[in-house]
């Protein structure tokens, strides 16, 4: 062993203790009922996690490198895709998926500004965003309330000549109906983005979400299935696609080549591109309006080392969600989110939704449980179009709505969220069962 393999042994072995000493007394203190906060999502890690990013940063580089190939492979052999990129959040994810939808290699496929994508005005404003930040137009249809998604009966309805592609997500980790949706897209010749960022690990007839669609997006922003405190992925099987996005991410550029490396391709200086002169440096030439997206190889090494843990927290928050669902299902004062038929659910969070003419309201009871130091969420935006940032956008010229959202409305009122994340006991799931009884019981 070299000097350096030496030096490079004893600061992973401090890493250990390091751990040991400051992060594992934090995780193994005991949960006290009304004293402990309870957090929706956290990060759940070991010494594992810190040796990865120690090592990482030893070697100093600071771009995407050997552990960020080592996560795109192993990613993309857990999900069965061909092709996986990471990117610096989920946000960007979606962004360059959709992105990629507008490039001019698709021909006659190409999403143009003026054209329509369907989605859903409940969830989180980046599967939407990028649709608008394009200049494409968003219709949202209603969800249903069994299962927390798109309501498929209302495809057709928002279908128009200008329709190109259906953009949404698996609600807090609940497969959306993939039978109906695919073979709607099928059937009209539609992109199909599957937003997974809260979904990973989750299945439908017995293969990933995220891996339907003609692409999937990943989210590794600490609250969700794995994290490294950013982060993201955009997944396809489609090679075109692959060159597309790998394109857009790395500054719209047409050359491959790794950072780092030079002449991938043998010719850097002898093709023709474009009006350029010949033999310009391919590393130099543009195919796309592009981004930088790209993460630091330190983000990805911490997701290497999740990557190892993750099929155990999937069985965790399947436990949780159980636990907590047998503790509450005799409540007739809630509607409970069942899994999607031929589903299997990574679940992300639990929801309740409050159903009328109760005497009580979503906010009474979310402030009753944060004052006991249970931490809830609403489901993100609740219904999109009700934000400020709609005020400048015209109906049925910006955005378009089938029918009157009625559901989403319900769940932007009635509806709120509490954690399942693997980092929580039973006795914590069995302290959040107990105080949302009290609360009901008490009205």
């Amino acid at each position: 062993m070299t000097k350096q393999e030496q030096l490079k042994q004893e600061i992973l072995e401090k890493t250990k203790e390091y751990y040991e000493l400051v992060h594992k007394p934090m995780q193994d203190k005991k949960f006290v009922d009304g004293q402990t906060r309870v957090n929706y999502a956290g990060r759940v890690f070991d010494e594992k996690e810190m040796q990865y990013l120690i090592d990482s940063s030893l070697d100093f580089w600071l771009t995407y490198g050997d552990y960020s190939k080592k996560f795109e492979k192993a990613l993309s052999k857990y999900l069965g895709v061909r092709y996986a990129f990471l990117v610096n959040s989920g946000s960007s994810a979606n962004l360059l998926a959709f992105f990629a939808l507008t490039s001019p290699l698709l021909k006659d496929r190409q999403i143009k500004r003026g054209d329509e994508v369907i989605t859903v005005a409940a969830g989180f404003p980046t599967t939407i965003a990028p649709i608008v930040q394009y200049g494409a137009i968003p219709v949202f249809v209603d969800i249903e309330l069994d299962h927390m998604n798109i309501d498929t009966t209302q495809l057709q309805k928002a279908l128009s000549s200008r329709t190109k592609a259906v953009m949404i997500a698996h609600t807090l980790g609940n497969p959306f109906n993939i039978k109906a949706v695919k073979e709607f897209c099928d059937k009209h010749n539609l992109w199909l983005i599957e937003d997974n960022c809260d979904a990973l690990g989750s299945t439908y007839d017995g293969k990933f979400t995220g891996t339907w669609g003609d692409i999937g997006t990943s989210s590794f922003y600490p609250p969700h299935h794995i994290t490294m405190g950013e982060g993201g992925a955009v997944y396809t099987n489609n090679p075109l696609l692959k060159k597309i996005i790998l394109s857009m991410r790395d500054w719209g550029r047409d050359c491959w080549c790794e950072s780092g490396v030079d002449n991938t391709c043998g010719c850097r200086f002898s093709k023709t591109f474009g009006s350029l002169p010949k033999g310009y440096d391919h590393k130099y030439v543009y195919s796309h309006f592009g981004f930088n997206l790209k993460v630091s190889d330190m983000q990805a090494a911490i997701g290497c080392a999740q990557l190892e843990k993750f099929p155990k927290f999937v069985e965790k928050r399947r436990e949780n969600r159980d636990k907590l669902y047998e503790g509450l299902k005799d409540l007739e004062e809630f509607y409970f989110v069942s899994a999607q038929p031929n589903s299997d659910p990574s679940w992300f969070g639990f929801m309740l939704v409050l159903k009328d003419k109760l005497n009580f309201t979503r906010n009474e009871i979310v402030e009753f449980l944060e004052s006991n130091k249970i931490q809830t969420r609403n489901l993100f935006a609740g219904n999109i179009t009700k934000h400020p940032v709609f005020d400048s956008m015209i109906l049925d010229t910006d955005y378009k709505i089938v029918g009157n959202l009625d559901i989403t409305n319900k769940i932007m009122n009635d509806g709120f969220w509490i954690g399942l994340y693997p980092g929580m006991s039973d006795d914590v799931i069995n302290y959040m069962i107990k105080k949302i009884r009290e609360f009901v019981k008490s009205k």
